[in-house]
């Protein structure tokens, strides 16, 4: 969707649906970057580090999003954007690392993390490494569960346990 004819299918939505928060966010990936960006990443330790990410280190962290998704104790994330189905698109590799990062930084309790399409080399390569294999809790279909428990009060807990 070019940026013009995206802007006009937010304020289309958000007429719709005035209670409906939206925001454009700008990713800086691609997905044919996925391969070299898992090698670069797992090879740094600096994301294995359960931090804020808007002030994270790691290449993956995505630091464009509104304050106030980094600030809210999130219950649920599902995660079904961007376009990740052709070599040129955004890809999900930091939304999910993100999101994973949230979840970890929550004060306490857990979060629900779902992701669409794991039938996809990225989404199911990524999912597994940073949502972690042993966060998952049942697959149906092409959406996977992940429940990730709060590692802010939890000094020396592994990334992945």
């Amino acid at each position: 969707m070019q940026l013009l004819g995206l802007w006009s299918w937010i304020e289309k939505m958000q007429h719709k649906f005035p209670a409906l928060e939206s925001y454009h966010v700008v990713y800086d990936t691609k997905l044919h970057q996925a391969d070299e960006l898992m090698k670069n990443v797992m090879e740094d330790e600096e994301c294995r580090k359960v931090t804020d990410p808007r002030y994270s280190m790691c290449q993956l962290s995505h630091k464009g999003l509104p304050s106030l998704v980094y600030e809210i104790e999130w219950d649920v994330i599902m995660v079904d954007a961007p376009k990740g189905y052709f070599d040129e698109a955004p890809g999900r590799m930091s939304v999910i690392y993100t999101a994973g990062l949230i979840g970890r930084n929550r004060k306490d309790g857990e979060i629900d993390v779902f992701v669409h399409d794991v039938d996809r080399k990225v989404e199911d390569m990524f999912s597994k490494a940073f949502l972690c294999e042993s966060y998952l809790r049942e697959q149906e279909g092409r959406i996977r569960h992940f429940t990730i428990p709060s590692h802010r009060n939890a000094l020396g807990k592994p990334f992945c346990p």
